[in-house]
């Protein structure tokens, strides 16, 4: 029941999220922020791991081919194949669930503290609106570092194979290309899509309905985490089984 609940809370919470918008002037500023911090600010981390994770997708694949009759050019495709359809966009969702996520969770949860919310609601302002929907905007943004999670994975992929003499570069790009199927691309960006919206408002809901101190600010963090990852990993079975099954 406690559950229920909270998926109850959670709905209203999207719901009002919708209503009553704070003016555009003042909007566009709060969305350019949430672009900066939650998009910008997450790409390092993003490209950083992703190249070496394409390269440990590469370097392992090619040690697992013990066959002669194995044809070179798997590596290549292995990797497209890893990354692209669950390395970036799930992957890298569990490691923004993380870092934006606990920011999110933090930053509402401390004005929740500090009782500035309390103070936007005095004021008349729809403080879910004012608050999480533009970090649901600027989460939209979020395919658009994916797509660059997935270049730079493969390259790390073609960087440890060709560089590591587990493959050579002929074999490895004839391997990218093998059997291409573009529908793997939107597969991925649909999922993409979903995530990020998951991203912006199951932490958001922690740090809004959260009530304590300063402690429980970080307990709630915790949480936020926690469940955005369960989250994620299982709207990533159900897409996956709608999509490709």
């Amino acid at each position: 029941m406690k559950y229920l609940a909270s998926i109850g809370s959670y709905a209203i919470m999207v719901k009002e999220v919708f209503k009553k918008p704070t003016k555009w002037s003042i909007m566009k500023s709060l969305i350019l922020k949430e672009i900066d911090e939650l998009i910008y600010g997450s790409l390092g981390i993003l490209v950083f791991i992703s190249f070496f994770i394409g390269g440990v997708v590469a370097i392992q694949t090619a040690l697992n081919i013990t066959s002669e009759l194995i044809p070179k050019n798997l590596v290549g495709f292995a990797t497209r194949q890893s990354i692209i359809l669950e390395f970036a966009p799930t992957f890298c969702s569990i490691i923004m669930a993380g870092k934006v996520g606990s920011y999110i969770t933090s930053s509402i949860g401390t004005m929740r503290v500090t009782e500035q919310i309390d103070a936007l609601e005095v004021m008349g302002v729809n403080a879910l609106n004012y608050l999480i929907f533009p970090k649901i905007v600027a989460l939209m943004l979020y395919p658009f570092i994916i797509a660059i999670a997935m270049y730079v994975g493969i390259f790390g992929g073609w960087v440890a194979g060709v560089f590591g003499g587990f493959s050579t570069s002929a074999d490895f790009i004839e391997g990218i290309q093998l059997d291409f199927i573009p529908f793997h691309i939107t597969y991925s960006f649909l999922k993409t899509i979903v995530f990020a919206f998951v991203l912006a408002t199951i932490p958001s809901y922690h740090g809004f309905y959260m009530k304590g101190g300063a402690l429980e600010v970080g307990k709630a963090s915790t949480t936020s985490f926690v469940w955005t990852s369960v989250v994620i990993i299982i709207i990533n079975y159900i897409l996956t089984q709608l999509l490709l099954g």
